[in-house]
């Protein structure tokens, strides 16, 4: 069961001049009172959500999704895309007269991107409408982003993850980074993470620590089994609390758009751990279906299914190394 957002997306592809540079990092520039012609209108599904679930159903698992989708065009076209790519929906809730999550992702020619986003019906995931019956029955809970108001459910995850042991893959939100590793849920539920996801600053904020090693430390401590921590084109550092991992970016991965990289990442990661294989073979697959995501527009397109990503995983260059 994944938990968190569904977002139906609209990308708008910027035509390549007006990506400008700064000592710092790229920025679109667009002058107010200017009509500017763009390269195209992409509509999509995404959200943190929708993302893995879509994800591990093409992975061949038994997917589910728990989230909160508004009675508009919007919620009816995701249920339209979870309907098509096998996600049960039974958990997800439909609230009359909310707006849907939605996103206008201005995009880039090589991966920039720029995201204006209303939460919509993200922001009533609470205890009322969190499906804890069915929650209690899978075999695993992927925790993905969620809005400050949504973490009234961590009381009954950690219940269900303490009494069922039920395993968990965890990408923690905002608020529970800004928490951090000392605060009483958060300690509850990395004690009963199977597998932590996070990018580089969002351990260095999590866990208060200046590097990815002491982050790392921080975070094995905490009792979370296995650790990935995300570097951009730097690839991905992991642990599993015997060996320290580095897995670099797929070589072969031509960047489109990075919409959704981690959360492919995650599930393919995920899957393989399912799978019964060992965490170095978990990095490749998390990085094989990454890489096949940045080549796609949208969060969902380049998502592989379970042929795919084992034929990819006997032919890639890809190597771990231990550190």
């Amino acid at each position: 069961m994944s938990i968190g957002g569904a977002t139906y997306d609209l990308f708008v592809r910027l035509p390549h001049e007006k990506i400008h540079s700064d000592e710092k990092s790229p920025f679109f520039t667009l002058p107010l009172g200017e009509k500017v012609r763009v390269q195209s209108v992409i509509e999509t599904c995404g959200g943190g959500a929708g993302n893995t679930s879509v994800g591990l159903s093409r992975l061949g698992c038994d997917a589910s999704i728990c989230s909160v989708v508004g009675a508009d065009q919007w919620g009816e076209a995701l249920q339209k895309n979870f309907q098509k790519e096998g996600v049960d929906c039974k958990s997800l809730t439909v609230i009359e007269d909310e707006m849907t999550s939605f996103s206008i992702i201005l995009s880039g020619s090589s991966g920039e991107r720029v995201i204006l986003y209303d939460p919509g019906t993200n922001e009533h995931m609470h205890d009322a409408l969190f499906d804890k019956a069915s929650a209690a029955e899978v075999d695993w809970i992927v925790l993905n982003h969620i809005h400050e108001q949504a973490c009234v459910i961590e009381d009954d995850l950690i219940e269900i993850l303490v009494k069922k042991g039920t395993r968990l893959t965890w990408n923690p939100g905002g608020c529970q980074i800004d928490a951090g590793v000392a605060s009483e849920n958060n300690g509850l539920l990395l004690k009963s993470t199977t597998l932590l996801v996070l990018n580089k600053e969002e351990a260095k904020r999590f866990t208060g620590e200046q590097s990815i090693d002491a982050a790392m430390k921080i975070l094995l401590k905490s009792g979370a089994k296995h650790v990935c921590i995300t570097d951009g084109s730097r690839g991905t550092a992991a642990s599993d609390g015997q060996k320290l991992y580095r897995c670099p970016v797929d070589p072969s991965a031509k960047v489109i758009d990075t919409t959704g990289a981690g959360d492919a990442f995650t599930t393919g990661v995920t899957w393989a751990l399912l799978q019964g294989k060992t965490l170095p073979e978990a990095l490749i697959a998390g990085t094989i279906n990454s890489g096949n995501v940045v080549g796609a527009i949208g969060a969902e397109a380049g998502l592989l299914t379970d042929t795919e990503i084992v034929k990819r995983m006997q032919s890639t260059s890809l190597s771990v190394s231990t550190l």
